[in-house]
C-alpha cells in the first residue's frame, strides 16, 4: 500500500512541469546581492535615500528571483564589487532582528566617558554582557539600533553628573529601565515596543544615578524602517498646533 503511494507522488511529480527562472525561489544570498547593487547605487547618488529603503523593503519582501529583477532594472551592473561574503553575521547588509542579534564574538568596547565633552557609540557594533556609560558635564549617546550583543541580556550602567546620556533603542529588542533621578531625569520615552518582541530576543537593563543630570531611553526606526503614516501624520498635526 505504502508502495503505491510512493508512486502516485514520483507520477504527479514527474507530470509536473519544470519551473521558469523567474519562479524559483530567492535565497538570502539572492537578496544580499541585490540589496549590495542598491547600496552601491545610493553612494553613487543613482538613488535617493528614500527610494534606497522603498526598494530594500521591496528585496526582503521578495520570494521569487523574478520578483527581484525589477527592483535593479534600471540601474547599472556593478560586476567590480566583490562577492558578499556568506556566513558573517557582519558581511551582509540585511538587517537583523531580534534573537539574530545574539553573537558569538568579542565585544568593541566596553565603556563610553564624556568629561565636559560628548561621546558616541553607534553603527554596528557588538555590546558586552555589561557596559559603563559616565558622563560629567557633558553628553553620551550609545545607539543600540543596528547593535549585536555578546548575550541575552545586556546591562548598561548609565550615570551622568550635571550631563546627559540617550539611549537609542529599536523596536525587537526588551528593554527595562531601572535609575534613580535625583535633581534630575531617568526613564523611558515611547514606552513599550510597536510590535510584539519575539522569544529570545536580547533584554537590555538599564540602571544608574542621574544628578542633576538626564539618561534618557527612547525608542527610533532603525534607518531603513519608514514611520506609520498615522504616527507620521499625527507628528505634522502637533507641529502644526
Amino acid at each position: 500500500m505504502r508502495s503505491d503511494r510512493l508512486g502516485t507522488m514520483v507520477d504527479v511529480m514527474s507530470d509536473s512541469p519544470i519551473p521558469e527562472p523567474s519562479e524559483i525561489r530567492a535565497s538570502d544570498s539572492d537578496r544580499d546581492r541585490v540589496a549590495s547593487r542598491l547600496r552601491d547605487a545610493l553612494a553613487e547618488g543613482r538613488i535617493s535615500p528614500d527610494e534606497h529603503s522603498e526598494r530594500l523593503d521591496a528585496v526582503y519582501d521578495s520570494k521569487t528571483l523574478g520578483e527581484l529583477v525589477p527592483i535593479t532594472r534600471d540601474l547599472p551592473e556593478s560586476s567590480d564589487s566583490p562577492p558578499l561574503p556568506m556566513g558573517r553575521p557582519f558581511g551582509s547588509p540585511r538587517p537583523v532582528y531580534g534573537r539574530e542579534r545574539i553573537v558569538d564574538s568579542a565585544a568593541d568596547g566596553h565603556f563610553s566617558l564624556a568629561l565636559m565633552g560628548g561621546a558616541e557609540r553607534s553603527g554596528t557594533w557588538t555590546v558586552p554582557g555589561t557596559y559603563h556609560a559616565l558622563a560629567v558635564m557633558g553628553g553620551i549617546e550609545i545607539d543600540l539600533r543596528e547593535a549585536r550583543f555578546t548575550s541575552r541580556e545586556t546591562t548598561v550602567i548609565a550615570n551622568a553628573m550635571m550631563g546627559g546620556i540617550e539611549i537609542v533603542v529599536p523596536d525587537d529588542i526588551e528593554v527595562r529601565v531601572n535609575g534613580v533621578g535625583v535633581m534630575g531625569g531617568y526613564g523611558v520615552d515611547g514606552g513599550a515596543p510597536s510590535s510584539v518582541v519575539e522569544p529570545g530576543a536580547p533584554v537590555v537593563r538599564v540602571l544608574g544615578i542621574a544628578l542633576m543630570g538626564g539618561v534618557e531611553v527612547v525608542r527610533k526606526p532603525r534607518k531603513h524602517q519608514k514611520p506609520a503614516k498615522g504616527k507620521k501624520k499625527r507628528k505634522e498635526l502637533e507641529a502644526d498646533e
